[in-house]
């Protein structure tokens, strides 16, 4: 490198960490979901119209200790919107669960039995729930998968199958984005 230009090399690398920005959580969910915060986009959002999103989650993580960046993204979705000045009541989310995402929407008990870890998605679940998320379970799986009722954090809800809940959803006007 020629060390007469060293300088200007230093100061554009510090100008450029300078505006580049970090991810951050909240408002709605505050411990996950983080985003950057996109300044005056070309495309604009819409404001004033109400976002019903359905998200299709059945993958999941190979490790038992791993959160499922998957299911993240409804707490995503919700902080990104209320970062841009969205009101939470024109947020309208849905999470279908189903295949090997089965395990991750069980609470502690069940699957330290299991896995033999605490559920590192629990805490994630249980604030989409409590932002007003509805968590729908895939009967077929909860069957295939043995799932019970009894294993889910309180207020994921089992639908006779992922299918149905997701024809139901966007006959209700949801819009679905597989993950």
């Amino acid at each position: 490198m020629n060390f007469h230009h060293f300088p200007l090399f230093l100061l554009f690398l510090f100008g450029f960490l300078g505006i580049s920005q970090e991810k951050s959580t909240g408002p709605v969910i505050a411990d996950y979901g983080p985003v950057f915060k996109i300044e005056n986009p070309d495309f604009k959002t819409d404001m004033s119209q109400e976002f019903k999103v359905v998200f299709d989650v059945m993958d999941s993580p190979e490790s038992h200790t791993m959160l499922n960046q998957k299911l993240e993204t409804a707490a995503r979705f919700l902080n990104l919107h209320a970062q841009a000045g969205i009101p939470v009541s024109q947020l309208k989310v849905a999470v279908i669960v189903h295949n090997a995402a089965s395990k991750d929407i069980t609470h502690d008990e069940a699957y330290k039995a299991r896995f033999g870890v605490a559920n590192p998605n629990s805490g994630m679940v249980q604030a989409l729930l409590d932002a007003g998320v509805e968590i729908i379970y895939c009967g077929q799986s909860s069957m295939a998968r043995n799932f019970p009722k009894e294993d889910l954090i309180p207020g994921v809800k089992i639908a006779l199958s992922a299918m149905t809940a997701n024809i139901q959803l966007q006959n209700q006007g949801y819009r679905p984005i597989k993950l």
